[in-house]
This record gives C-alpha cells, sequence and structure tokens, in this order.
C-alpha cells in the first residue's frame, strides 16, 4: 500500500455502485486498501466490481455490515457516502452513532488531489467528454490516473490507473462538491445555469465556479472558455488562458468541417499548430471540447506532436452521442443530455451529420425542479426535432411538484408530431418505417430502453 493511505486500512462505500464511487472503490483496491461497499440493488456496475474483488451488500441492515470493520481499529476505517444515500439509511446512523469517520465522495476525491498533479474539469455541461479526452491523451503519452463521470469506451471504464502522479478528475459542481478540490490545471468548459435547488439562481452557480477555479495552485494554469468572458473575475495567482472554437484564443479550433463523415479541423496554441485534425466524436460542441483537453494536456507537458493520431483515437463515452446502431435507412444515437444546451447540441450535431433527414426524439425530463425551472428553454430545443416522443419526468432525488409534470412541458412545445407516452409503451409508438435518425435523450432511467431499441432495429435488419 502506498504510504499516504496507510492511515486507511479499511474503506466501507455507502453507494458503491455510484458511477463516482464505484470509480473510487476501484483506485484504493487497486492501492492495497481493503474496500467494501454497500448498495440498495445489483447492478452490471457492482457485478463487475465484485468480479473484482470488492465485497458488497445489498441490505441495508446493521447486520449487514461486515465483520471487517468490527475487527479493524476505528481510526483505520474511512466511511465514504455519496448523497444518493438518504439520512434514514440505517448503517449510515450507525457509523455516525458509533463516531467513525465519515467523508463525502467529494471529500475523498479532494484528498487526493492534496498529494498529485490535479487536472480538474469543471462545467455544467462538457466535463465528463472533455475529461475522458484528456484522460485518453495523457494515458498514451505521460500516462495518469483517471476519475470519470462516464464509462470512457476506449477504456471500458470509468476509472484509469497507473502510477504516474497526474490525475485526472471530473469536477462536478452538485453540492459543491468541487471546492474541495486542490488542481494543478482548472478547465471550465461551461455556466449556464443548472442545479438551481442547490444554487437557488444563476449568479450563485457562476460564484460557485469562481470559487472552484479559484482553488487552482498558484503555480499552476486555469483554462477556461473565452466566450465566457470570466477571465478578469477569476481570483487566482495560477496563469488564465483561454479556448475556443468560435474565435481566436489563446487555444483555438479553425476551418471547422465535415470530411469523410468526420469533423475536421485546425488547431492554434502557443506551442504551435496542426493542420487537419480529426475529431474521433460528432459536433462542433465535441470540437470544443477536444480543444479544452488539448490544452490541459499540452499545459501538463504532453508534446504536441502526439496531439493528432490521438484526439482522432478517442472513441467517446456511453451515452454521450453514442451510436448504438447505423444502416442505410436508419441511425440511432443515444446521449445523456438533459439540460436545453446539452440538448441543442446533440440534435444540431445529429442534423449536421445527416442533413435533410427525418429526427425523432425520445426525451424523459431529469428532476421536476430542473423542468420547472427550464421549461421555456426545454420546449425551444425539443421543437427542434422533427417528431418528438415525450416519457414523464424522471423525480431522481425529488419528490413530485404540484402542477409539474410531462403534459404541463408538453403544452409548451410548438411541435406539430409530438406524443406524451409511458416508457413501458415506446414500442407501441415507434413506426420502424419512418425511422431515420432516432434519439434517445435523458439522464434517468431512459438507458433502460437504449438495448431493447438497439436490438429491435437489429432483428428487422
Amino acid at each position: 500500500m502506498e504510504t499516504r493511505w496507510k492511515q486507511f486500512e479499511v474503506m466501507y462505500f455507502l453507494g458503491v455502485g455510484g458511477i463516482g464511487m464505484s470509480a473510487l472503490a476501484r483506485y484504493f483496491h487497486q492501492r492495497g486498501v481493503h474496500v467494501l461497499g454497500y448498495d440498495k440493488t445489483p447492478t452490471a456496475l457492482t457485478t463487475e466490481l465484485e468480479l473484482e474483488g470488492i465485497v458488497i451488500t445489498y441490505d441495508d441492515s446493521v447486520l449487514s455490515i461486515p465483520e471487517l470493520l468490527h475487527v479493524t481499529p476505528k481510526e483505520k476505517v474511512l466511511i465514504v457516502r455519496t448523497p444518493a444515500v438518504p439520512s434514514t439509511s440505517n448503517q449510515w446512523n450507525y457509523f455516525i452513532e458509533k463516531e467513525y469517520l465519515i467523508w463525502k465522495r467529494s471529500e475523498l476525491l479532494g484528498y487526493i488531489t492534496e498529494f498529485d498533479r490535479t487536472i480538474a474539469i469543471g462545467g455544467t455541461h462538457g466535463k465528463t467528454t472533455t475529461s475522458s479526452i484528456v484522460a485518453h491523451l495523457l494515458h498514451h503519452s505521460v500516462g495518469c490516473n483517471a476519475f470519470l463521470g462516464g464509462i470512457a469506451n476506449n477504456f471500458k471504464s470509468n476509472v484509469v490507473l497507473s502510477q504516474s502522479d497526474i490525475t485526472v478528475v471530473e469536477a462536478d459542481e452538485f453540492d459543491r462538491s468541487f471546492l474541495t478540490l486542490s488542481p494543478t490545471i482548472t478547465v471550465l468548459t461551461s455556466l449556464d445555469a443548472d442545479h438551481l435547488d442547490i444554487y437557488g439562481h444563476a449568479d450563485s452557480v457562476r460564484e460557485g465556479f469562481l470559487l472552484f477555479l479559484g482553488k487552482t495552485k498558484s503555480t499552476g494554469h486555469v483554462v477556461v472558455k473565452k466566450e465566457l468572458q470570466i477571465e478578469n473575475e477569476i481570483q487566482t495567482e495560477a496563469k488564465v488562458w483561454t479556448y475556443s472554437a468560435k474565435e481566436n484564443a489563446d487555444f483555438y479550433a479553425s476551418d471547422i468541417r465535415i470530411f469523410n463523415g468526420k469533423f475536421n479541423f485546425n488547431l492554434h496554441t502557443p506551442f504551435g499548430h496542426l493542420i487537419g485534425l480529426n475529431s474521433g466524436l460528432p459536433g462542433r460542441h465535441n470540437v470544443e471540447n477536444a480543444v479544452a483537453a488539448i490544452a490541459a494536456t499540452l499545459l501538463s507537458g504532453m508534446k504536441l506532436e502526439s496531439v493528432a493520431e490521438l484526439v482522432e483515437s478517442y472513441t467517446g463515452v456511453l451515452r454521450r452521442f453514442d451510436m448504438r446502431y447505423k444502416s442505410e435507412e436508419t441511425v440511432y444515437i443515444d446521449d445523456y443530455a438533459h439540460h436545453p444546451t446539452e440538448l441543442n447540441a446533440a440534435i444540431q450535431a445529429a442534423r449536421e451529420l445527416n442533413p435533410n433527414r427525418k429526427i425523432t426524439v425520445i426525451f424523459q425530463p431529469h428532476l421536476f425542479s430542473r423542468t420547472r425551472d427550464f421549461a421555456d428553454e426545454f420546449a425551444d430545443s425539443l421543437a427542434q426535432a422533427d417528431e418528438l416522443i415525450l416519457l414523464p419526468i424522471y423525480p431522481a432525488r425529488e419528490l413530485p411538484i404540484p402542477g409539474i409534470d410531462s403534459q404541463w412541458l408538453f403544452d409548451k412545445i410548438k411541435l406539430e408530431d409530438k406524443k406524451l407516452v409511458d416508457k413501458d409503451a415506446i414500442f407501441t409508438y415507434l413506426n420502424r418505417e419512418s425511422l431515420q435518425v432516432l434519439m434517445t435523450l435523458g439522464a434517468g432511467d431512459i438507458d433502460t430502453l437504449v438495448t431493447p431499441i438497439s436490438n429491435w432495429l437489429e432483428s428487422e435488419k
């Protein structure tokens, strides 16, 4: 076990099946810590963790707490919890009562960043893709560890492990978790209002991100999208750089075009220029994400000559403009988009790659509060589809809000071809013969439709 982790012999993860929690569990398991966990229900991800040797219980009772925790000195045990575990959890309350050391997931991630040279990618959109591009570039050049908010296709995992002292993290703004980090390089991709149930209003979101950027170590670098016009507001001694895919900046893309079905662009940086790069992902927003990622990796020591081939070989993240099926007649794309800005980017990218083709969108709103706060923006975004199938709101952590439901949103959408459908009845409304470009969009349990839809399309080839 590495010296810095010797204070912890056992780590117990409450909510170990979460995408961020499982990455941390894997990180410490591979470093020799005894890692165990609890989750409410088994999933494909918890099965993978168990196959890797992590013991998991699915019973919240105190009696199900593994014996190892009882026989290990309390000062050698760390309990890690995710906000998804409710305050009524029997195990969590037991650990509080017995005065175990309990950290949030973000606190543990912050602990790691104190030791490593950390690249933290923040923003209301684009951080998962950008952080996974950074991880891909560094993994194949100077090496890195990475904690990602999605399953990166190149790694088939949400975590990358090595002996490098560079660590890539996705900085989560929810619950202000990113303020626990101590980055060496910080990237800000976007500043749209979101999580207003936490922040209250857009100004607080902006203030939170400014505080995040201010956490950057004085010897480090801050990389921000130029269009945000935020450089002069950042309180930091670190060097501030800008990037863009729309205008000149310290790092920017120019001459963006579609060539042989891929987005092609020229790259301009303080370290030199590259002509004719092919993005491994579709969409102008992903060209922008690639530029941000390249900036971070060059500032961390990667050589410019390694960039072109690695950018093209990057294959994306599960549920981020994920091409699940393609034939001459039909294209099926699945995407995690759950905010109006993300919907705009996904639908625009699909239309640019498939001009003059009908786009059918299946969308599941995520959270009553987000639907309420951005209803008009959602209505405008969804009206860009040619056909819309709207599902009921996925509540996640929330209780219903009176008057806020999918029917209320549905009535706001100015689109002639639209339907309001329950998820379990979706195939009743899918007409294979009329499908040209099909998209499933949303952050709830709409992902359970992806494999059935893919299999259904495959079965008729």
